[in-house]
C-alpha cells in the first residue's frame, strides 16, 4: 500500500529508575465491513499502539484556554454584570460556566493577546465605577471599561478550577510594574501594602499564577524586538517577578510558525531563566496573505484540503522548534507552550472586522482534533497549550448572543478528547492512504492513544477524507481488549455547524462500528470523521 508512514516513538523516559523506550511495530492491514451510510471505501490504514510502553503524560493544561479583551469574548461571552437579566453567577454567564465545567477546563489564559502588552493592572482594580475608560486601539477601537479585572479573571478561574495563566505588559510596562502586579496577586494576607489593598478591593487570601507570561508576541505588536533584544528584556522582568506564595512557572515570549531563528537566540539568552517558550501558529485556508484568509462557511473542497494541510505544519514547527530546545536544554526542562493555535478565517459578513468573530463548522473539528493529536505525540516537550479563543472569538468553543449560547463542533472535540488530560500517551505507527485534491497529498488517517488515569485505554482516529470512508485495522500490543464502545463526531456537509436554532447539527453520537476479533480491532471511518475509541 503506498501511503504515509508516521510512527510516534518517544525517547526514553524515566520511570523511577527505569528507562522506558517506545518500540514501533508494522500490522497487516485488518478487512473492515463498510456501513450503509458511507458512499464510497477508500485503502485501509493499520495502526500498531503500544500498549505495554506507556510515554509521557499528556498535561492537562494542553487543553487549555485563551480569553482576552477582544471583541465579546469577555463582555458578553463570559461576563454580563450581576444587573445583567442574563443568569450569572455574580457576574458571569451560568450557561458559559456549566459549559466550560462539563469539559473540564485545566487552565485559563488572559488578558491578551496583543491587549496585554497595553493593559495596565491597575486599571482593573477597586470599585468598577472608578475604573478607568480607554479605547481597545488593538481590537476594533470600543472602549474598555476594565470591569473585568485581576478580581474578576481569578473569580473566573476559581469557578471552573482551572490554573491561572496571566500574560504580563512587558511592551509598554515595566519591570516595576509587573513586579507589583505578582506581588497583588500572591503577597501573603497582612504582610506588604499591596497584599492589604487587595484586602481592601475584597480578596484577603492569596491567588495562585500558575504561568507568567513575559508579554506577548515580543516580535510584533508586543514592541517588534530583534530576538536577542526581546532575551535581555525577558531576563530583566524575570528577575524581579517574584510570587509571593506558589509556585509560578514563567512563559517567554518564543516563535511564531517557523521562525526558529527566534527560539535560538531565546534558548541561547533566556533559557537557563525561563520555564517555558510560547509558540503561536494559527490555521489558514490561504496562507498567502495574511489579508486574505478565506471564509469560514461556503468553502470548496479545496479550502477544506488547503486548512487540514496548513493545520499539520503544526507537527513540522513542534519538531523543528524542540530540536533547537534539546541543544540547550537536554533534559527538557522547558516547556514548549503553544499558548496560541486555531483557525483564522476572514471576519464573518456584517461584524467588526476587529472583533475576529467566525463561524465554527466540522472543519475545525478537524484542526482541532488533528492538533491534539500532535501535541500528544509531542508530550515529552509540549506541556502546555491555549486554543485561541474560548468565546465568539475565532475557533471558539462556545458562541452566544444574548442570552444564547451554543457549543460550537470544537467543543465537542475537547469533550470527546477528555480522557486524554492527565493520561499516558502510547507510541503510534500509523500506516495510512492519501487524501489528494488537486496539489495536496496528506495522511487520511491521524491517530493518538492514550491509557487513562480510568485505567482504559482510548484511541482517537480521525479521517480528514471528506469523500470516502477508510478501514482501519488496529492493534494494541501488551495488553488483550475484551471490550470497545466509541463516539462519533461528523456530519453531511464539511461546512456543518451549529446556530442558536439549529444547536444539535454537528455533535457526538455513539458509535458502535469497532470489532474486536484475535487481539484486533477493526473500524470503518465513514468520510470525515473523528471516532473516539474506549477499550478495555
Amino acid at each position: 500500500m503506498t501511503g504515509f508512514n508516521l510512527s510516534f516513538v518517544p525517547p526514553a523516559r524515566m520511570f523511577g529508575s527505569t528507562p522506558i523506550r517506545g518500540l514501533a511495530l508494522a500490522v497487516a492491514a485488518i478487512a473492515a465491513p463498510v456501513s450503509a451510510q458511507d458512499k464510497a471505501e477508500g485503502p485501509a490504514a493499520t495502526v500498531t499502539i503500544r500498549a505495554d510502553e506507556p510515554g509521557p503524560q499528556v498535561h492537562p493544561d494542553v487543553f487549555g484556554q485563551f480569553m482576552e479583551h477582544l471583541g465579546t469574548g469577555i463582555y458578553g461571552g463570559v461576563w454580563v454584570g450581576e444587573d445583567s437579566p442574563i443568569p450569572n453567577d455574580s457576574g458571569y454567564r451560568s450557561d458559559v460556566l456549566q459549559a466550560l465545567r462539563d469539559i473540564k477546563v485545566p487552565m485559563v489564559r488572559w488578558p491578551g493577546g496583543c491587549f496585554a502588552d497595553e493593559y495596565h493592572w491597575r486599571d482593573g482594580i477597586g470599585a468598577p465605577e472608578n475604573r478607568p475608560v480607554k479605547i481597545n486601539t488593538n481590537w476594533g477601537g470600543v472602549n474598555e471599561d476594565n470591569s473585568f479585572g485581576t478580581h474578576e479573571f481569578m473569580g473566573f478561574a476559581e469557578r471552573l478550577g482551572a490554573r491561572t495563566y496571566v500574560s504580563a505588559n512587558i511592551g509598554s510596562g515595566t519591570p516595576a510594574e509587573t513586579s507589583q502586579w505578582v506581588e497583588y496577586m500572591t503577597a501573603p494576607a497582612d504582610t506588604t501594602v499591596l497584599a492589604k489593598e487587595r484586602e481592601e478591593n475584597g480578596r484577603r487570601e492569596p491567588w495562585t499564577v500558575d504561568y507568567l507570561g513575559i508579554g506577548n508576541e515580543l516580535w510584533g505588536c508586543g514592541g517588534n524586538m530583534r530576538a536577542e533584544y526581546a532575551a535581555d528584556v525577558t531576563n530583566r522582568f524575570i528577575t524581579f517577578a517574584k510570587p509571593g506564595t506558589g509556585e509560578m512557572l514563567k512563559i517567554a515570549s518564543g516563535p511564531s510558525d517557523a521562525n526558529y531563528d527566534w527560539t535560538e537566540a531565546m534558548m541561547k539568552i533566556s533559557g537557563p531563566h525561563i520555564d517555558g517558550l510560547a509558540l503561536h501558529f494559527y490555521t489558514r485556508p490561504r496562507d498567502e496573505k495574511w489579508e486574505d484568509k478565506g471564509p469560514a462557511l461556503g468553502f470548496p473542497e479545496s479550502e477544506w484540503a488547503s486548512t487540514l494541510d496548513h493545520t499539520q505544519q503544526m507537527d513540522e514547527y513542534i519538531t523543528r522548534h524542540s530540536a533547537i530546545m534539546d541543544r540547550y536544554d537536554p533534559e527538557k526542562r522547558v516547556m514548549l507552550a503553544v499558548d496560541e493555535w486555531g483557525t483564522w478565517y476572514d471576519a464573518a459578513p456584517g461584524t467588526n472586522p476587529g472583533f475576529l468573530q467566525q463561524q465554527n463548522s466540522l472543519r475545525d473539528a478537524m484542526v482541532a482534533a488533528l492538533n491534539i493529536n500532535i501535541f500528544t505525540k509531542h508530550a515529552e516537550r509540549v506541556k502546555m497549550a491555549a486554543i485561541a479563543q474560548m468565546v465568539n472569538v475565532l475557533q471558539a468553543m462556545l458562541l452566544t448572543d444574548g442570552p444564547r449560547m451554543v457549543k460550537t463542533p470544537t467543543y465537542h472535540v475537547f469533550d470527546l478528547y477528555q480522557p486524554w488530560q492527565g493520561a499516558d500517551s502510547l507510541p503510534v505507527e500509523l500506516d495510512s492512504p492519501v487524501y489528494r485534491m488537486d496539489d495536496i497529498s496528506i495522511p487520511a488517517v491521524s491517530v493518538s492513544a492514550v491509557r487513562g488515569a480510568d485505567g482504559a485505554f482510548h484511541v482517537a482516529l480521525v479521517n480528514v477524507d471528506p469523500n470516502a470512508a477508510h478501514p482501519v485495522g488496529l492493534r494494541l500490543e501488551g495488553v488483550d481488549a475484551a471490550r470497545v464502545t466509541g463516539r462519533i463526531l461528523t456530519a453531511s456537509q464539511m461546512d456543518a455547524h451549529n446556530t442558536f436554532d439549529n444547536p444539535g447539527t454537528v455533535a457526538p453520537e455513539p458509535f458502535g462500528g469497532a470489532k474486536i476479533s484475535g487481539g484486533a480491532i477493526s473500524v470503518t471511518l465513514p468520510p470525515k470523521s473523528i471516532v473516539v475509541l474506549q477499550l478495555r
